[in-house]
């Protein structure tokens, strides 16, 4: 054992060994972070995929689909528009109650992109290719009704439901289940993001209406109209 005198002359470092210490502490702060983040990255990413259609093919920007129920039933068809509240016109998103029908196709835009793939998770804007009459715009928009309580799916801009608010915000897809996705909504400038789901508002109209929800989601698939013109004739 070392007397107590000379414990602090042989703990105290050397010249050499002080200039190395805090360069090999300075790298380890930055390879740490860096390991880290390598470490997390795909499990960061693993969840997101390229959304494909029901015939397997991934669904691009400037294509038309239509939006299908992704289980077939006597009271499920495809989407539509109707006439709702204060609107000049049939200008809410509903879901048609006959499963024989495939609604109005969608397209689908992604904001400031050209790279025309669709990933789950990307920011979208969606648009009927038919326009309502008395619209300016097919696109996608979120609108508080207030004689229901429910922020439905609607087109036709501010201007098409007034004395309702509507919501800035961006469309994406999401995978529901393994044989299903579904829409959900963000609103700009907050952290909220919701579900599209289905509300029937026992008023009248003929359908179901898209609206957000915290609970079951519209489970949905896409067909393009190409592959559907196929399956008519293969049937005929």
């Amino acid at each position: 054992m070392k007397p107590n005198g000379s414990r602090t002359s042989a703990t105290a470092p050397s010249s050499t060994k002080s200039t190395m210490k805090p360069n090999a502490v300075l790298a380890l702060s930055f390879l740490l972070p860096l390991l880290a983040f390598l470490t997390n990255l795909p499990l960061a990413f693993s969840d997101v995929e390229q959304v494909v259609d029901i015939s397997g093919n991934p669904i691009s920007p400037g294509l038309t689909y239509y939006i299908i129920p992704s289980i077939r039933g006597p009271r499920a068809g495809g989407l539509k528009l109707g006439q709702s509240g204060n609107s000049p016109c049939a200008l809410t998103v509903l879901q048609h109650p006959f499963a024989n029908f495939r609604g109005i196709p969608v397209k689908f835009t992604i904001p400031g992109d050209s790279s025309g793939i669709i990933f789950t998770g990307t920011e979208l804007e969606i648009e009927f290719v038919e326009k309502p009459e008395c619209s300016e715009s097919s696109k996608w928009l979120v609108f508080m009704d207030e004689a229901i309580q429910k922020a439905c799916v609607g087109v036709g801009g501010a201007e098409g439901h007034p004395g309702q608010q509507t919501y800035a915000g961006k469309f994406h897809i999401e995978k529901y289940h393994p044989f299903a996705y579904k829409f959900v909504f963000c609103i700009t400038g907050t952290p909220t993001c919701l579900d599209i789901g289905r509300f029937y508002a026992h008023n009248g109209e003929e359908g179901k209406r898209l609206s957000l929800t915290e609970h079951e989601a519209f489970d949905l698939r896409f067909m393009e109209l190409f592959e559907a013109d196929k399956v008519i004739k293969s049937v005929a």
